[in-house]
């Protein structure tokens, strides 16, 4: 009789049904975009290096004036090979950066070089996808090679050009190419990585900077779990290296670790406030479950009072309508459940995500829904078992 009453009355039935629907779907879909972005952060800093620690230089204070983060010029080589002692890193790679112009032909671009050390390949994930790195005797003697991103090479050379062999000039400078780096995209924070040019570290200090020293250090540890350790085993060493005998560092070590989890709390917030719009979308629908079945006793009265005039009991009336507000909460949730599907693999398909839809989420909207109807649908069946047959008969 509760398929009946509410296959009677379709188009209400539907239209009760739609808060229940677009809140199921928003729970799925909320929590797939979530993860998903969740899962493409995690690896852009991946795509960063593995297992990386950045050790850059520390602000100083002279006279009682501070010179800020990376105020200090202290790095340097020695530091880097102090490093090496350290059993949890498996590799050391030196590097400092600057921007400068250029010429290839008569195209020119404006990038960043980066010198460095061949080691930077496994710690930041760099590849090849033509020519060869340039080797350590190349860095110590300040060979005039590079390698280029990908960005580097279409904006001089076009799509799908291979200039490897062919001679670029840096602030008037000639080099020569001898590897392109595979393109690894944007990273966590949208700074494009091909947009870089690789050479020799004693190369770019002296001819393109005019330094000694070094900006950077990078590490790679043995594995994510041993970073803690790592961090105090470098933090250790550099202390020995530069003499300090105070609680203060003229050093910063950076790790990935730190980053990646900074960036999932950010959208585990932005996933979390999504979920609780859905939350609300439920209960909204819920609230439609509840004037729509208060509507269903008024309009019914007189057929509950029939029903309970030839032996129908409290727990018949209250059983039938709490069946319906179920069964508006079920079908609502298995529409829901498609429905997020559907949205979560568009949303997928538009950012080029991997679809991650959570059985959980799945299992706990529907879950929701049936709730829902329950909470929602049991005071109005209340209402109903609890007439008094002869008022209801009289009700016009």
């Amino acid at each position: 009789m509760a398929f009946q009453s509410l296959a009677a009355n379709r188009a209400r039935a539907m239209l009760t049904m739609l808060g229940i629907i677009i809140g199921v779907a928003a729970v799925i879909t909320m929590t797939a975009i979530g993860q998903g972005a969740q899962q493409v952060i995690a690896n852009q800093i991946n795509s960063m290096g593995s297992n990386m620690l950045q050790i850059d230089p520390g602000p100083t204070t002279v006279g009682g004036i501070s010179s800020g983060a990376g105020g200090n010029i202290r790095l340097s080589d020695k530091d880097a090979e102090a490093l090496r002692q350290s059993p949890y890193l498996t590799a050391i790679a030196t590097s400092v950066d600057t921007r400068a112009q250029v010429v290839a032909g008569n195209s020119n671009w404006v990038t960043r070089i980066t010198g460095t050390t061949p080691e930077i390949m496994p710690i930041r994930n760099y590849s090849v996808s033509s020519g060869e790195m340039f080797s350590d005797a190349d860095a110590k003697a300040g060979r005039k090679v590079c390698l280029l991103g990908k960005t580097v090479v279409d904006n001089l050379f076009g799509q799908d050009a291979d200039p490897v062999g062919q001679t670029i000039r840096i602030k008037n400078i000639p080099f020569v190419v001898i590897g392109l780096l595979k393109a690894k995209g944007a990273n966590g924070f949208g700074q494009d990585q091909d947009d870089n040019i690789l050479a020799p570290v004693s190369t770019v200090q002296r001819r393109l900077m005019g330094i000694t020293w070094l900006e950077d250090i990078f590490v790679s540890t043995i594995s994510t779990d041993m970073t803690e350790v790592a961090i105090q085993d470098v933090t250790r060493i550099l202390r020995i290296q530069h003499k300090l005998t105070g609680t203060g560092n003229d050093f910063r070590v950076r790790s990935q670790v730190e980053m990646a989890q900074a960036a999932a709390q950010s959208t585990q917030t932005m996933t979390d406030l999504l979920r609780m719009a859905a939350v609300i979308s439920l209960l909204v629908g819920g609230i439609g479950i509840m004037n729509i079945m208060l509507v269903s006793v008024t309009e019914r009265t007189r057929e509950i009072g029939i029903r309970k005039s030839i032996g129908a009991k409290k727990m018949n009336i209250l059983t039938q309508f709490l069946t319906e507000a179920v069964t508006l909460s079920l079908i609502g949730g298995v529409l829901g459940v498609i429905l997020g599907y559907a949205a979560s693999s568009f949303v997928s398909a538009q950012n080029g995500w991997n679809l991650i839809i959570s059985p959980q989420a799945v299992g706990l909207s529907f879950a929701a829904a049936t709730a829902v109807g329950v909470f929602f649908g049991w005071y109005p069946a209340m209402k109903a078992a609890r007439l008094n047959p002869i008022e209801a008969l009289r009700y016009e």
